[in-house]
């Protein structure tokens, strides 16, 4: 068990270059997504075939949120932390390990990413209608106010790090 920081001197640089090697993965991995289902569609349908909006809901949370933040889980739980922790000196520490906590952390941290997803899906089937927007909104909000409290707090800590009872640190504190 280790130690949740009152006060966490991880440096915002530091907090960005862990952000930029995590972008960089994902935006790796979509592109190969894009690229190896352009080819299946080529290849089995002649083109991309039409989906209905749950289809389309369904297609992207299961090859794209929830790979990922099942990825993050196991890394964050195996190796105390992502890629980009791991290039920028962090870890992640837990006040009690466990694949829960790792999941819990991770779904919230990637809740924006989904909630987007479900707005932007909705709004193109229905023009945009006022659950796209709120969807959107909340996603942008969101997405905002996870990075805001990793910034301003002075642990250091987003929502899925108080709810889950973890804490990025630098590694060795």
């Amino acid at each position: 068990m280790t130690k949740i920081l009152a006060i966490n001197s991880i440096s915002f640089k530091k907090r960005m270059i862990e952000l930029l090697f995590d972008y960089l993965f994902i935006l790796a991995y979509l592109a190969l997504l894009f690229l190896g289902s352009m080819l299946f569609y080529i290849i089995f349908f002649n083109g991309i075939p039409e989906f209905t909006e749950i289809q389309s809901q369904w297609l992207v949370f299961f090859t794209s949120v929830l790979p990922i933040t099942l990825l993050f889980t196991f890394l964050d739980y195996t190796k105390n932390g992502s890629f980009g922790k791991a290039k920028a000196g962090l870890q992640l520490v837990y006040k009690k390990k466990t694949v829960q906590a790792s999941l819990l952390r991770n779904t919230i941290k990637f809740l924006p990413w989904q909630i987007g997803h479900m707005g932007t899906i909705h709004g193109f089937y229905s023009e945009f209608d006022f659950l796209s927007i709120i969807l959107s909104f909340l996603a942008t909000l969101l997405a905002v106010a996870l990075p805001a409290m990793m910034v301003f707090r002075k642990d250091k800590r987003h929502l899925g790090d108080l709810i889950a009872h973890t804490q990025v640190q630098l590694k060795g504190d």
